[in-house]
């Protein structure tokens, strides 16, 4: 039966995939217009394609007036990356039964692939009732005891329980109201289930209106999303992928049941490459689609070339970011064979906790104050700005506190006087600021670095990789050495020049190939030229989120004790509610509905981030003068009292810290608004505690600033 291409595309399950479909009804253009905008947008009645995958490449948005769904005032078309953050409106239409869910809902391992049900009625299982009413939630798909079932969890008083409801389970399941907010991507991606549409309601704009948005100024109403999908097909006579928008007005029949799919060229990712196994190397392919980009190999990897795929195999790299104050950094995977060499930067740490972590058993950590800190406790020392110490080691301490002896970690340190040490022990919440001083000036290969210090760490470099015609780590300032991680390679060369082989990342380069069955040559495959990776923004972010996931999390730092705030360290109030204004092109409107118990957050926290808030906030307002004497004070140490050593003092503020996404995701939640308050009020407290926490952790992140501006207006 002939249906639209976007009907049968709409209703596809991805899982079966690949389907062969014959064009029914075809679309032609005026003259020899085959492709527009790299899809294509002629297909000939008769014409048999084989769909080998699909993805959302846009959406259509049409504006509901008055947040009524009934009245459409217009429709527009929204790229994925429109700015904005968007709450979804649960379903009123129920689904009949949880194989219905299951393939019409994306569940993953992700957290966005946790959708939450209720049902209408009461279902019972073996040692558990679901209550009618009660949100369920869906966490993953799996074989249990030979039948396909959802697993799924309910919260009661604070505590999970588990279960599994077969795909065969009927009844009525409606979508829960949630509070979460999304861009637009992630609804693209997660929340739009097939077969329906999706509505959103927009929460805030990241961006000023202006005549290029599509939509109407001050919008704060409804879009019902439908989406439009790119589909990848491979045609009968061509080598290569091409690309149709759903929206095409063509008619199509399914007819892999009586076609020779076989016939068709098999296109495999470089993933489906990877997975064969290792007796298959070497193999000969052609690439059918290359990838984007002008960096070598990249470049030389374009449709119709012939390589050779010689093996498969895990390979160690060094992950490092540029040291720099202001956004965007590049990053770099850095192969442990780099020829270049690298000499020291000096680190920064915001809290005597981080001085802890960095020291080592090499060399003594010297570091210098650059922040003052006065101690609530006589037996704990006071720093101020251009104290020296040398950092020993972390123990414990008794100490008076509201008339009570407590005992507390502390970390002991020799402060550097004139013609001697003084033993001194600095808390371990103390939230001061220190600068690396660097007595080593020898040159280290990147694999000399990895085995004899601890990651993080700051280098340049002094000695350019000569092996390559041009070093891009050369130009680099300074370089944030982050961690090691391990990532999947193929060792590929060219069938016309096999003796130049290349190592290219499975899982960062979208390429799609077909294996040729020729003979090969050379069996040993030739030293391979293993290059400097420049990786995007966003492809760093999947690395660390990868990487960490197998890593256990550091203890967290100390709680600082509740105390008075000082007077000579207060900040006027004006300054401060200056530094957590939000951003100008958010809506002012949007930034007056905070709420009552977000203002107390911000007053709390005022006392115990202020001088961080000073520390980046400096060169506009009116702490600079003490910003200029904490400079001279370093630097006229630096000169004069240092000798040879080397105290450079980095570009980058707080270039070290990383802020873990669910950090950001915790503050997401808690700042969401009235809803999020009204219906988790018993919880309330905890978690504006954990928020103090969360922020005093993070806020000397230039990284996490920008997050905490963009997600809590």
């Amino acid at each position: 039966m002939a249906s639209t291409l976007e009907k049968f595309i709409h209703s596809l399950d991805p899982k079966a995939l690949p389907r062969v479909l014959q064009i029914q009804s075809g679309i032609y253009c005026q003259g020899s217009i085959y492709e527009m905008f790299g899809n294509e947008c002629c297909l000939s009645t008769g014409e048999v394609i084989k769909v080998i995958g699909f993805k959302i490449n846009k959406l259509i948005a049409s504006i509901c007036e008055n947040n009524e769904i009934s009245r459409i005032s217009a429709k527009v078309e929204l790229p994925l990356n429109f700015p904005g953050l968007y709450k979804v409106v649960a379903d009123k239409t129920p689904y009949v039964s949880i194989e219905e869910i299951t393939r019409k809902v994306s569940i993953g391992p992700t957290r966005f692939g946790h959708p939450c049900f209720y049902s209408s009625e009461d279902i019972k299982l073996a040692n558990l009732t679901i209550k009618h009413g009660e949100q369920i939630t869906f966490n993953s798909v799996e074989e249990v005891d030979g039948t396909m079932a959802v697993n799924c969890g309910v919260v009661r008083n604070n505590q999970s329980h588990s279960f599994t409801l077969p795909l065969s389970q009927e009844g009525k399941f409606y979508e829960c109201e949630e509070d979460q907010i999304y861009t637009l991507k992630e609804i693209a991606e997660w929340k739009i289930p097939k077969c329906r549409n999706r509505i959103v309601k927009l929460s805030n704009t990241l961006q000023m209106w202006d005549t290029s948005n599509p939509l109407p100024e001050n919008f704060d109403g409804c879009l019902i999303l439908t989406p439009v999908y790119e589909v990848q097909a491979v045609m009968k006579f061509r080598k290569d992928i091409v690309h149709i928008l759903s929206d095409l007005d063509v008619e199509v029949k399914d007819i892999t049941d009586c076609y020779d799919i076989s016939s068709f060229l098999q296109p495999l990712s470089l993933e489906d490459v990877f997975e064969r196994t290792s007796k298959e190397f070497p193999m000969v392919a052609e690439i059918m689609e290359g990838p984007s980009g002008g960096q070598k190999p990249y470049n030389l990897l374009y449709a119709g070339k012939e390589i050779i795929i010689y093996k498969k195999y895990q390979a160690t790299r060094v992950l490092a970011s540029e040291i720099r104050s202001d956004s965007p950094k590049r990053h770099f995977l850095i192969p442990i064979s780099y020829k270049g060499k690298f000499k020291r930067r000096p680190r920064e740490f915001p809290t005597a906790y981080d001085l802890d972590i960095a020291r080592s058993e090499k060399e003594q950590l010297h570091v210098v104050a650059t922040k003052a800190f006065d101690s609530p406790h006589k037996e704990l020392f006071s720093v101020s700005v251009g104290d020296q110490f040398l950092v020993q080691q972390c123990q414990t301490s008794e100490v008076l506190c509201e008339g009570r002896k407590k005992v507390m970690d502390v970390l002991a340190c020799e402060q550097i006087l004139s013609d001697t040490y003084k033993k001194v022990l600095l808390p371990m919440y103390m939230e001061g600021g220190f600068v690396e001083v660097i007595h080593d000036k020898k040159q280290y290969q990147l694999s000399e670095i990895c085995k004899e210090f601890h990651l993080p760490f700051n280098v340049k470099v002094s000695v350019r990789d000569l092996s390559v015609e041009e070093d891009v780590l050369a130009a680099v300032p300074g370089l944030h050495l982050e961690e090691e991680i391990t990532d999947s390679y193929l060792l590929i060369s060219s069938t016309s020049s096999p003796m130049e082989s290349w190592e290219i990342p499975v899982y960062r380069l979208n390429m799609l190939v077909h294996l040729l069955s020729k003979d090969i040559q050379m069996i040993v495959p030739p030293m391979s030229k293993t290059t400097v990776e420049e990786i995007s923004e966003e492809q760093y972010y999947m690395v660390r989120r990868y990487e960490t996931q197998t890593l256990h999390p550091p203890p967290r730092p100390p709680k600082n004790p509740t105390l008075a705030p000082n007077p000579s360290f207060a900040v006027p109030k004006q300054d401060v509610s200056h530094v957590l204004q939000a951003p100008q092109n958010f809506d002012v409107d949007t930034t007056k509905k905070l709420c009552s118990n977000q203002a107390a957050i911000f007053s709390e926290l005022q006392v115990s981030c202020q001088n961080d808030l000073v520390h980046h906030e400096n060169k506009k307002d009116m702490t600079g003068k003490a910003t200029s004497v904490e400079t001279s004070v370093i630097k006229d140490l630096t000169n004069n009292g240092l000798g040879n050593c080397e105290a450079e003092k980095g570009e980058e503020e707080h270039n070290y810290d990383y802020v873990d996404e669910n950090t950001i995701e915790n503050l997401r939640q808690i700042f969401q608004g009235t809803t999020v308050r009204n219906k988790h009020a018993s919880s309330e407290g905890r978690s504006l505690q954990r928020l103090k926490v969360l922020v005093k952790l993070a806020f000397a992140s230039k990284s996490f600033k920008h997050h905490f501006q963009l997600n809590t207006v």
